[in-house]
């Protein structure tokens, strides 16, 4: 009996030690190698909180990459649209690759996301609340959002499955990086109307994850205590 107590009061100690397992989504024409090294600039005191797994998209680069040049091939996307970002091809596809992975690997506390990444990673609860994608998994319980935006914005347009997914206020608690001169800002703004209670860190750069400091690394790190 009491090596069973011993057995049960290990296994609470190892759930409650446990970090957030958080699954990252890459950018367009990325990997999930590039967003490791630009995740990695963030203070020691953020990374040994999470447990972070780096995905790859399920498809390769259709065209040229804006980081080439800069960061090593190969280079990935998570699904792909016309050119005015109007109809989408292979998203259902994009959504079965990433359920396979989190049960596999799972399971997963939350979803970071940067740009293309941070574009799927805004709309997933809302499609796993419509029951139209991630059904097989855990609700996602925290998201992370790096110059990000939403399906049906100015610049998107709105695949199917995502029809719903912004129809009513997203409960998962959200942080959203949003950089004063990336141009997609007004659309990561836009994005926090879509939230209840998202928290916001504001950055002076561009497209890009920025590093943490001062204040912005506090937001973050009591972000990451309320996971």
């Amino acid at each position: 009996m009491e090596e069973v107590r011993k057995r049960e009061n290990g296994t609470m100690e190892n759930q409650i030690q446990r970090k957030p397992r958080i699954l990252c989504l890459h950018g367009f024409r990325t990997s999930g190698e590039i967003l490791k090294k630009l995740i990695s600039r963030w203070p020691e005191s953020v990374l040994e909180e999470l447990d972070l797994v780096f995905l790859d998209a399920p498809y390769p680069a259709q065209g040229k990459s804006d980081v080439e040049g800069i960061y090593d091939p190969p280079f990935y996307e998570w699904f792909q649209a016309d050119k005015d970002f109007k109809e989408y091809y292979n998203f259902e596809e994009c959504l079965d690759y990433i359920e396979d992975y989190m049960l596999k690997h799972g399971p997963f506390d939350g979803v970071l996301g940067f740009s293309q990444g941070a574009l799927l990673s805004a709309a997933l609860p809302g499609m796993q609340r419509e029951g139209v994608a991630l059904t097989k998994v855990p609700d996602i319980k925290s998201l992370i959002v790096i110059s990000g935006s939403k399906f049906g914005g100015s610049k998107f347009g709105l695949p199917k499955l995502a029809a719903n997914a912004f129809s009513s206020p997203i409960k998962c608690p959200s942080l959203h990086i949003i950089g004063e001169l990336d141009f997609m800002r007004e659309e990561g703004e836009a994005l926090l109307n879509s939230f209840v209670d998202p928290v916001v860190i504001k950055h002076p750069k561009g497209h890009t994850v920025p590093r943490l400091v001062g204040e912005d690394l506090e937001k973050m790190l009591d972000f990451i205590q309320k996971m």
